[in-house]
């Protein structure tokens, strides 16, 4: 009984720390959003008035907010699409074919990972600069340069140029990641399939990807949410959600309202809004990716 209580204490000890730090900076704040989510509030002044579900009945008949989700799930969707269709390429081809530099690949495709942010935004912006980037420097070569392309200027190309900086910034991290998985899969299930006449391609689909699907599953989920956080600050590094609201998402049309137009408490019901959709999001996810685990 002396042990076990002395083992029970020791837990608690390590585990008492990050459970307070837990409630302080996570559960209260989220308790505290939901509850300013009912205000009309400035953000600035001590009045606060109680205005109940007005701020979120205002938020659903807004244009603004439409468009911003609209971004927001055409980024989702185009990012985690590119992004894990390549990851899994690439990580595919240097773990099982016979390469020379693979540490080389390696360590170029993880490089954008540890770089931030803001310097990724600063080195697109550049890139896509109308008259003296690199991108329309090499277009030029081969169409008219009297017009150049807008790429952070037309409504209709920002989200696509934005989505090439997520991918750019996110592909190497779930590369290795998959990398890991792969190659924790025993050369004899490759022996035997090839044994049995399976190409490349059926090994892929039929080995490959069901023994790393579980590894898949939980990255997608945690991407997929991640994703509504990043593309915020990519969108507030590059174009600060413009032109006219066409680079706008959840968060920057959040942070817009809530410190820029000073309406704090709408600004919170579009965080409690963000917040249900990437649980209920979170919930889809899973129950879609849910399958049977394949043990080897």
């Amino acid at each position: 009984m002396t042990k076990k209580k002395g083992r029970s204490r020791f837990i608690f000890c390590c585990l008492a720390p990050a459970a307070i730090l837990f409630i302080i900076f996570m559960i209260i704040p989220t308790i505290d959003v939901f509850r300013m989510s009912l205000y009309k509030w400035g953000g600035y002044t001590a009045e606060k008035t109680f205005v109940g579900l007005k701020n979120f009945v205002t938020l659903f008949q807004s244009d603004r907010f439409y468009q911003a989700f609209q971004n927001s799930i055409l980024l989702i969707v185009l990012v985690t699409i590119v992004t894990f269709a390549l990851a899994i390429i690439f990580a595919a081809v240097l773990t099982r074919e016979k390469l020379k530099g693979q540490t080389f690949f390696r360590v170029v495709f993880y490089i954008p990972n540890i770089l931030s942010v803001v310097v990724i935004s600063a080195i697109f912006s550049a890139i896509y600069d109308p008259t003296q980037g690199l991108l329309n420097s090499f277009l030029n070569l081969f169409r008219n340069a009297d017009e150049p392309i807008l790429w952070l200027g037309s409504q209709k190309l920002v989200i696509y140029s934005i989505v090439i900086a997520m991918v750019w910034q996110a592909i190497g991290y779930y590369m290795v990641m998959y990398m890991a998985s792969m190659a924790n899969i025993p050369e004899s299930l490759y022996e035997s399939a090839k044994l049995e006449g399976a190409g490349r391609l059926t090994q892929f689909f039929s080995i490959t990807l069901p023994l790393i699907w579980t590894n898949i599953r939980t990255t997608l989920t945690f991407f997929v949410i991640s994703t509504i956080n990043m593309s915020f600050l990519f969108v507030k590094a590059m174009t600060n959600g413009g032109p006219d609201g066409a680079s706008s998402v959840f968060l920057s049309y959040m942070y817009q309202e809530a410190y820029t137009n000073s309406s704090y408490g709408y600004g919170m019901a579009i965080g409690v809004t963000v917040f249900l959709f990437s649980f209920a999001l979170a919930a889809v996810l899973n129950a879609a990716t849910k399958r049977d685990e394949i043990e080897f």
